[in-house]
């Protein structure tokens, strides 16, 4: 009797420890318990039970550590899988600061089934750790065969757990402010009571406990480089009570808007940006312009000097249009336009014509006499500061990154200091009581300068010709050189000299055809040894510890050239480009790309040259100097390689690897 009444007990137990439906056996330790449920096909979780005292971490997870992890192979009718990570808490022990949950936490992943008509089976294998005064690496092996809706109500609260940023509480941006340390400034919108938040960034960066001061949530900012995180993108969660809210912004330099004397330092930087230009080699095809200007004396100086800051005045209040209308702005794309490349074509070749004494050219006597009989100056500047758009200088790239993702009075500051970093020169000159004795007088030679200055000149249409044939195509452009030659003899064919007849005759034929011709749009041919731009294909070849070096040019960025020949295309970086582990992909943005924009604009750059380079080391991509050195971009593909020591925001990463591979060996 005591047999069978144990074994009637025994079946009525049976069910009760059996798996509920929709969800597999429990994976029981003495730290705590963990399931897998499904509501439906594309509604799965993990449900943790953990002991007091006990946590997992977080997919960011701090100062040590690994977030919880799925293989699933071996399931069916299952294409992908997703964990979402609720809102979690911080943890402070030693010093220390680790990121994730405890006590009951779900975490829910949203799935996608290859058939959603067919049924789903999940083998999941999850490694996850187990923390308190020592850590503890788990391997559960999670079964699930079918589905069951008892479990959408549990998943569907956690899910809403998740942060995003669509409610009340919204994260608008993010400013690093100089300092000791430096502090990364959000731009919240809400009232916070008692936030904190967590940064997610490109290796290297050590980011401490927010603090709200003035309505202002701060995070310290530990790099030995922290003024490079301006102009990447950081992902930041902010958790206030049972509000939270993520986000994906770009680091903009400087202070919140409204604040004039914290942008004296971003001023201080256009200043700089706009002096640099001067010698950028997208600024010295019209040098020219600026030998003969320097011949006018203090007045002529000054009236160069208001061209460029009045041009500069343009482009911003054009920024500021574009963004207005939501339109995609960025430094030097005109130049992806076969029009704007046809126009200053045309103006180059009528100066270089003027010059070599074809014809003068009289500015109208209005606008003669409301500049002071200075109008030719004054245009002499605007022109070359049309041609120096295409160079992204030193300086230039941080202060237009900041200005492009700032407001309209930040858009007109950063310009203004532009123009008038670019016009310092000629106002340092005009200023000079003597400079202008110093000048040389007039006489003969100046017949010979400018001739000579008329070449060069030539030269600059040249390059935007060759520029303009790659927009149009060669077939279009000779074409079109046929037929606009023959009217252009017919006004310069009398009186000037065979060479300047054709170089007028190719180059305004060239002109024409950009009228008629259609645009072309798309990437263009990439050098051999060079894999075309593919941003989706970064993370998996990343993913496989490869190291992928992005290099973003154009034809009509003479900066990208020169980084090319003396840099890129240097024996040394040559070869380790071309090493096995490597992957260098190009884009050319010599013809307008959405795709590219989009890119450079996820870094906060809105110009070229630009260049980054990916690997196990920084797996979010690490932005390179506007101007390239050899030891720059060797040091770079070390440090995406790992090959540089591990930077201190990467100890988790370090921790997470030397964990796993303990517990890969210690498995029966």
């Amino acid at each position: 009797m005591r047999a069978v009444l144990a074994l009637f007990l025994g079946l009525l137990a049976a069910p009760a420890l059996a798996a509920a439906p929709g969800a597999s056996d429990w994976f029981e330790t003495e730290q705590g318990r963990v399931r897998l449920l499904a509501a439906s096909p594309t509604e799965l979780g993990l449900e943790f039970d953990l002991a007091p005292g006990w946590k997992i971490y977080w997919r960011a997870p701090g100062d040590a550590g690994y977030p919880p992890s799925i293989d699933w192979t071996g399931s069916e009718n299952l294409e992908s899988a997703e964990i979402l990570w609720p809102a979690p808490l911080r943890f402070s022990i030693f010093g220390l600061d680790t990121v994730g949950y405890e006590g009951k936490v779900v975490l829910p992943i949203a799935a996608r089934p290859a058939d959603e008509t067919a049924p789903l089976r999940l083998e999941a294998t999850l490694d996850y750790l187990a923390c308190r005064e020592i850590c503890i690496p788990y391997q559960a092996e999670l079964s699930v065969d079918g589905t069951s809706p008892s479990w959408s109500e549990l998943l569907a609260a956690w899910r809403a757990k998740v942060p995003g940023n669509d409610g009340p509480l919204r994260i608008e941006g993010a400013r690093l402010r100089a300092g000791r340390p430096a502090v990364l400034e959000l731009v919240v919108a809400g009232t916070l009571a008692t936030p904190d938040a967590f940064v997610e960034a490109p290796e290297g960066f050590l980011f401490g406990r927010p603090s709200l001061d003035g309505g202002a949530l701060r995070i310290p900012v530990e790099a030995s480089a922290p003024e490079s995180l301006v102009g990447l993108p950081v992902t930041v969660t902010l958790v206030d009570g049972d509000r939270s809210a993520a986000a994906t912004v770009v680091a903009a330099a400087g202070p919140p808007l409204g604040d004039f004397a914290a942008l004296l330092p971003i001023i201080a930087i256009a200043l700089l940006g706009g002096l640099v230009l001067n010698v950028m080699p997208c600024v010295l095809p019209v040098l020219s312009l600026k030998l003969l200007g320097m011949t006018g004396g203090a007045r002529g100086l000054l009236a160069t000097a208001l061209g460029i800051v009045v041009s500069f005045a343009v482009l911003a209040a054009g920024m500021i249009a574009l963004k207005a209308g939501g339109v995609a702005v960025g430094w030097g794309l005109q130049f992806q336009q076969p029009l704007f490349l046809a126009a200053m074509m045309g103006v180059v070749v009528l100066f270089a014509a003027n010059l070599w004494g074809l014809f003068e050219v009289p500015m109208p006597g209005w606008a003669d006499r409301l500049a002071g009989g200075r109008a030719g100056a004054f245009a002499t500047g605007a022109f070359a500061t049309l041609l120096a758009t295409p160079c992204s200088a030193p300086f230039l790239g941080t202060a237009i990154g900041f200005a492009l993702a700032a407001g309209p009075v930040e858009i007109v500051a950063i310009f203004l200091a532009l123009g008038l970093g670019m016009a310092l020169p000629y106002l340092v000159v005009a200023a000079v009581p003597g400079a202008a004795r110093m000048m040389p007088r007039p006489g003969p030679w100046m017949v010979t300068v400018k001739r000579l200055l008329a070449v060069l000149l030539i030269a600059t249409a040249a390059w935007l010709a060759s520029v303009l044939w790659v927009q149009i195509g060669a077939t279009a452009a000779v074409v079109a050189a046929l037929v606009a030659a023959a009217g252009l003899l017919l006004r310069f064919g009398r009186c000037a000299a065979p060479p300047m007849r054709g170089a007028l005759a190719l180059l305004a034929a060239a002109a024409a055809v950009a009228v008629v011709a259609p645009q072309r749009t798309g990437a263009v041919a990439v050098d051999e040894g060079w894999r075309g731009f593919e941003e989706a294909a970064i993370a998996p070849l990343v993913a496989d510890g490869k190291i992928v070096f992005v290099d973003v040019t154009a034809d009509w960025c003479l900066t990208c050239q020169v980084n090319k020949k003396l840099v890129l295309d240097a024996e040394e970086v040559r070869a380790r480009l071309a090493a096995p582990e490597t992957v260098p992909m190009r884009a050319d943005w010599t013809r307008p790309d959405p795709a590219i924009g989009e890119y450079l604009r996820s870094f906060g750059r809105y110009g070229i040259p630009f260049n980054a380079v990916y690997g196990p080391g920084v797996p979010q991509g690490l932005a390179l100097p506007e101007l390239l050195t050899t030891e720059a971009v060797l040091d770079a593909l070390r440090r995406a390689g790992g090959g540089s020591g591990i930077p201190a925001s990467g100890r988790s990463v370090a921790a997470a690897k030397v964990l796993k591979s303990t517990m890969e060996r210690e498995k029966p």
